[in-house]
């Protein structure tokens, strides 16, 4: 379980395909704090830590998990969001984030509005998520409000801070993003869904 609080930007140091498996090696400073068999989100994306050498650390990605999320796209040297997993007892300060990626979205306008940023997102609908006005919503595994909600789009504000602290630094228009819709939302949608074929 997570919260969507993005602790460091992770640096790809190393990508090795194994059969349909790729290991992705991540060079942070929240290596020597890890432990093997630690879950930890990248871009939002729960894996397990399966090896830690000095301040790299290695997870695995399956095939199901490289075809719904934009860890297929990954290069050495591209910056990562990640998040380890919350601790009982500490504060929510994000929403409920299970670190399992729904699908990928395209950004499709960056609007900069005099110290914050507006992100713009499209994805694909016919997958039934859905987004409301001022819900929670998570990209790449950052914990953002939905302004603009739309049946196939939204967008979201962006303070410095997040900016700074995230890779929403390194968007442009097309970058591929993970979404992770919120939790509450999903079980109300397949309840409607349930009602109707009934």
């Amino acid at each position: 379980m997570f919260t969507g609080i993005i602790e460091d930007i992770g640096e790809v140091s190393n990508l090795k395909e194994e059969f349909d498996n790729l290991h992705i090696s991540i060079k942070s400073y929240l290596t020597s704090e890890l432990k093997i068999d630690q879950s930890v989100a990248h871009n939002g994306v729960c894996l397990t830590v399966v090896a830690i050498n000095d301040d790299v650390y290695t997870v695995t990605a399956i095939k199901e998990t490289l075809d719904k999320t934009n860890l297929n796209t990954l290069k050495v040297n591209d910056k990562v969001n990640l998040e380890r997993a919350m601790k009982l007892g500490d504060r929510l300060d994000g929403h409920i984030v299970q670190g399992h990626v729904d699908q990928i979205a395209t950004c499709t306008n960056i609007e900069d509005v005099n110290g914050s940023w507006v992100f713009s997102f499209s994805y694909d609908s016919t997958l039934n998520n859905i987004t409301i006005e001022k819900g929670s919503i998570t990209v790449n595994g950052t914990s953002l409000t939905v302004v603009n909600s739309k049946k196939d789009a939204f967008s979201v504000a962006v303070i410095p801070y997040t900016y700074e602290h995230t890779n929403f630094n390194t968007f442009k228009i097309g970058t591929t993003v993970n979404l992770e819709f919120d939790v509450l939302g999903k079980y109300v949608a397949k309840l409607i869904e349930l009602n109707k074929s009934s």
